[in-house]
């Protein structure tokens, strides 16, 4: 329509179209470039400001946490380990090993984790038909095909079958550790040790027995440990110290990767121990002690070897011992050791103190005669020779000979309590010998309060004290020696690691009485082996050995009825204490049996089985026969 210039026209459907002019639609570009450029801005300075930020921390990591972070990494692929020492070994003297050690693996099974392993694989894999029991079957099945001897697959299977989540198999060599767990990586192994006695029961009671103990709470403590004998008493010498590894480990498994362990600090063996004893003789010993008990209907007995000089023991038995190969059979009765830890009341073989003191105070030569009837009064106490007599002239060599109780108590009466006790003090009765093994008992003797009307009418005779077999030998070690006892001992060295020999320290040595009055006493005892008629017979001739002089003494003492308190007429220790050769002492053997049946020949007296003994120590060592037979002396007028 002419005239309306500037009208838009309607669009169909009368929308209107919305125009701009030119400068409107510039003005709105320049504002929405004008955005974008200040958005473009923010979003650069933005991500400067996160990459500075992560910048700064990257910084702080390295330089403050990069040391603890590489720790915590090192941790969770490497494993600290404690690496037991190597135990020493115990050896004779003549460097025969009565106990070493061998390196062993005990397999042990993570018995949860196995389970929920083969749970898992079983419910994938229903198929296949295996599961937990299966491969526990295979397992225990392989082992037990590995080592027969050691265990069977039932006792395998019950171990894998246990309400438990974790469980130690058995001890294999290392070798043999290796193999099954390469085979099977549900088994793991630790690293130990075995104990082995390659004598079996050879010297048990004196070595002792060690194992594998874990009861610490410090696993660095988990070794060998003694239980009993020297591997209890020197555990600290023969433990040696731990050391410290640090191993790489697959993860998530207790799996060392072989090549990768490094030492933090490498394990210091422990010290070997070279002992007095001699095998052969300690064998000789042994089997005939055990013999002659078995022989005599004996409950027990016990039996020591010194050395005449320097108190060394050769040899120390009992008729009890125990294989320490076999832990099964290990008790507590025979891994004691009665001839050191238990004492008896010797009888007569004790009158050696009597003898000592009477002869030192000067109130008696060996020729000096006693009018000795065959009974006296002792309060109100009776005491009676051991065979009936009317009152007869006795020597002081008959006296103790012939074993005279009523003669060795008129002596007594002479030298007097005081001047006895000092002597028993002297000779160590009431204290232990520091022999150097575990639970050593000091015997007992009564203190002068508690000594009743009867008490040293006992003491003198061997009666109402007691001592161990080996404070009885040591007795005579003492008169052997010239009137010096030196403690008995039982190690001779020790031998350190890096081969230095570390020699024990010298053992005490205490003066009993002087060197004259010693010799005269061995001389006196020498008539205990004298045989022949009444006059001239001594209490041992059956101990006498065919060319060499022994000095002895017998001994009967009796034991309490357990059931009266009072002492038995049928329950005795039989003892036996003797010198070889008496001219040139090498040796001294000490001898107890407990309660012999004494009807049996030889249950009476433990002199043959001293004479065997003897016999056996004079070929062994070759030992010289005596120049000249010792005096045949009369005893009785």
């Amino acid at each position: 329509m002419p005239g309306q210039r500037g009208v838009p026209r309607a669009r169909a459907g009368n929308v209107p179209h919305r125009t701009y002019s030119v400068r409107a639609r510039r003005k709105r570009s320049a504002t929405t470039v004008r955005n974008n450029r200040n958005r473009f801005v923010v979003g650069r300075i933005v991500l400067t400001l996160v990459l500075v930020a992560a910048g700064l921390k990257l910084v702080h990591i390295q330089a403050f946490e990069a040391s603890a972070l590489s720790e915590r990494a090192e941790r969770q692929r490497t494993t600290i380990i404690d690496i037991p020492a190597e135990r020493g070994s115990i050896v004779d003297r003549n460097g025969a090993e009565l106990a070493f050690s061998v390196e062993t693996r005990k397999l042990w099974v993570n018995l949860r984790q196995m389970r929920q392993a083969w749970d898992e694989y079983a419910r994938e894999h229903p198929e296949s038909g295996e599961n937990f029991d299966t491969r526990a079957d295979e397992i225990a099945g392989y082992i037990a095909s590995r080592v027969p001897d050691l265990v069977t697959k039932k006792e395998l299977l019950d171990a894998f079958h246990k309400d438990a989540s974790f469980t130690y198999l058995i001890e294999v060599e290392p070798s043999v550790a290796e193999e099954i767990s390469k085979r099977y990586h549900e088994i793991g192994y630790e690293k130990r040790a075995k104990r082995v006695y390659p004598g079996g029961e050879l010297a048990a009671n004196v070595v002792g027995y060690a194992n594998w103990r874990t009861e610490s709470e410090d696993v660095s403590e988990h070794n060998l440990h003694g239980l009993s004998g020297l591997e209890y008493y020197r555990d600290e010498d023969l433990v040696g110290t731990p050391g410290r590894q640090i191993v790489d480990t697959e993860q998530g498994t207790d799996v060392v990767i072989p090549g990768t362990e490094r030492d933090m600090r490498p394990a210091a063996p422990g010290s070997d121990l070279e002992l007095t004893i001699d095998s052969d003789v300690q064998y000789e010993l042994e089997r005939s002690l055990a013999d002659y008990v078995d022989k005599v209907d004996a409950k027990g007995g016990s039996a020591v070897i010194l050395d005449a000089k320097t108190g060394e023991v050769y040899a120390l038995a009992n008729n009890k011992t125990f294989d320490p190969n076999d832990p099964a059979a290990l008790s507590t009765e025979a891994m004691g050791n009665p001839a050191v830890s238990t004492p008896f009341e010797p009888g007569s073989v004790a009158k050696v103190i009597t003898a000592t003191a009477a002869i030192e105070s000067g109130i008696v030569t060996p020729e000096t005669k006693l009018a000795v009837p065959g009974a006296m009064k002792v309060a109100d106490h009776t005491v009676h020779d051991a065979w009936s007599h009317g009152t007869q002239d006795f020597t002081v060599t008959g006296i103790f000979a012939k074993s005279s109780n009523v003669g060795t108590l008129l002596l007594a009466e002479k030298i007097g309590p005081d001047r006895f006790m000092d002597v028993v003090d002297r000779f160590g009765i009431g204290h232990r010998t520091n022999i150097g093994l575990p639970g050593e008992s000091a015997g007992y003797v009564p203190p002068r309060e508690q000594w009743s009307g009867t008490t040293f009418g006992n003491l003198p005779i061997g009666q109402g004290l007691s001592m161990t077999v080996v404070q009885m030998a040591s007795m005579y070690q003492a008169i052997a020696n010239g009137g010096v006892r030196v403690e008995p001992r039982i190690v001779k060295a020790k031998i350190a690691p890096n081969g230095r020999r570390i020699p024990e320290p010298a053992p005490a040595a205490t003066r009993v009485t002087d060197a004259k009055t010693a010799d005269t006493v061995k001389e006196m005892l020498c008539a205990t082996t004298q045989d022949g008629d009444y006059y001239y017979n001594g209490t041992a001739p059956d101990a006498a050995l065919e060319g060499y002089r022994i000095a002895g003494k017998t001994g009967t003492g009796q034991q309490v009825n357990p059931k009266t308190g009072a002492y038995s007429n049928r329950l005795h220790n039989i003892t036996f204490a003797g010198i070889l050769p008496a001219d040139e002492p090498r040796f001294v053997v000490g001898i107890w049996l407990d309660a012999p049946d004494t009807t049996i020949p030889g249950g009476g007296s433990a002199a043959s089985l001293f004479h065997e003994i003897a016999s056996y120590l004079a070929q062994r060592y070759n030992i010289p026969v005596s120049d000249q037979s010792a005096p045949r002396v009369r005893l009785v007028y």
